[in-house]
């Protein structure tokens, strides 16, 4: 199956009407897996990178970039977990709830609007949806509405405007014109609970990694960055990050208390940032080499690594799987696009190579699945 973005099955399907694109009733499997996953709203890791890698994102452009992020992520009603914004590219781990099963009136989507609109813009399209609502052309009036609607809750929308409008401004900025980014967006469908705690602290870990800081909370253009200088936004993401860990040694109301206090959610997050490596002991091109290290042992030598040894790593599980977590996750997802696949194909969960985890992606990477 060659595809870079798998979408939430029980998303899609059930808000086009259908479970199956070939029948209408449902196989043997696919009622179970729809049971198990109706209602949840689907988690994403996206990546994208700049044409032809050019490390063109200094500091003004990170900047940019987050206040972009922020913007469009209120605007088209999803949540960002948390990110990293790199030198030529970035990570976005976003979970998109579903879109409601009422729309919005005129006044409350005109209020909405102005999370990115104002003066003259604002009032233009206030006039247009006054005029058809006045001249009972109401089919107009819709019209409007769903052009602004179709732009939430959906995660190619929300991706797309904003590394549209990244592009308009770098490209005014620095006078330039053509693509600024490689291709469409890549994204791993990702499991609520240890499978997004795990991908969180990979995104939070990539300038560690890259050698360009020695702890994840120094690098100011992250979600973990943001979120140890006090952002709230940040620290929201982080908090519905840890939220699935607090449930499972205590009931929700009282796990609701425990994420409202940053510090118990920070505490918590910093364990597995950590995990069982030793610290850091100085030179950023030292923690770089023996990074790399790790990722040359365990792709040459057959060593298996825990998952705080994965988080080192560049995983390409983590950007390429098209699915990640557990073995019933991933297997329910199978089923539910079973037809996607050959017929020698039986089950979704695949292991990662080398590694002791239980953790699954959709596909087996038997090319470099971890890079140095």
């Amino acid at each position: 199956m060659r595809r870079k973005r798998y979408l939430a099955p029980w998303a899609r399907k059930a808000e086009a009407g259908e479970w199956s694109s070939k029948a209408s009733e449902p196989k043997p499997g696919e009622a179970e897996a729809r049971h198990a996953l109706e209602g949840k709203p689907p988690i994403y890791h996206c990546i994208s990178r700049v044409v032809d890698r050019r490390f063109i994102l200094g500091e003004a452009e990170r900047e940019q970039f987050v206040t972009c992020l922020r913007a469009y992520e209120a605007f088209c009603q999803v949540r960002v977990l948390t990110f990293c914004v790199m030198s030529n590219h970035f990570h976005v781990l976003v979970e998109v709830p579903a879109r409601p099963a009422e729309d919005p009136s005129d006044q409350e989507l005109l209020k909405h609007l102005t999370v990115l609109y104002s003066g003259k813009q604002m009032a233009e399209i206030r006039w247009q949806l006054e005029h058809f609502r006045g001249q009972g052309d109401h089919a107009a009036a819709e019209e409007l509405r769903q052009r602004f609607l179709a732009r939430m809750w959906d995660l190619s929308a929300f991706v797309k405007v904003l590394k549209q409008r990244f592009a308009q401004w770098y490209n005014r900025r620095v006078g330039r014109d053509g693509c600024l980014w490689s291709d469409r967006f890549k994204s791993v469908l990702v499991e609520d609970g240890h499978a997004a705690r795990v991908m969180a602290a990979y995104i939070d870990l990539n300038p560690v990694r890259a050698g360009m800081v020695e702890a994840p909370e120094d690098y100011r253009w992250s979600g973990y960055g943001e979120a140890s200088a006090g952002k709230k936004k940040a620290r929201e993401g982080l908090r519905r990050v840890m939220l699935e860990k607090h449930r499972m040694t205590a009931p929700t109301a009282r796990a609701a208390e425990e994420v409202a206090d940053w510090r118990k959610v920070a505490a918590g997050y910093r364990e597995i940032l950590a995990g069982d490596l030793e610290k850091s002991e100085g030179r950023r091109e030292g923690v770089k080499k023996k990074n790399h290290g790790r990722a040359a042992r365990a792709t040459h030598g057959g060593a298996r690594m825990t998952e705080a040894q994965l988080l080192r790593c560049r995983v390409r599980y983590f950007t390429d799987g098209l699915v990640l977590g557990s073995r019933d996750f991933v297997d329910r997802a199978f089923e539910l696009t079973r037809e996607w696949f050959g017929p020698r194909r039986t089950s979704g969960a695949r292991k990662l190579a080398r590694a002791e985890t239980e953790l699954r992606t959709m596909r087996a990477l038997k090319v470099r699945p971890y890079e140095t």
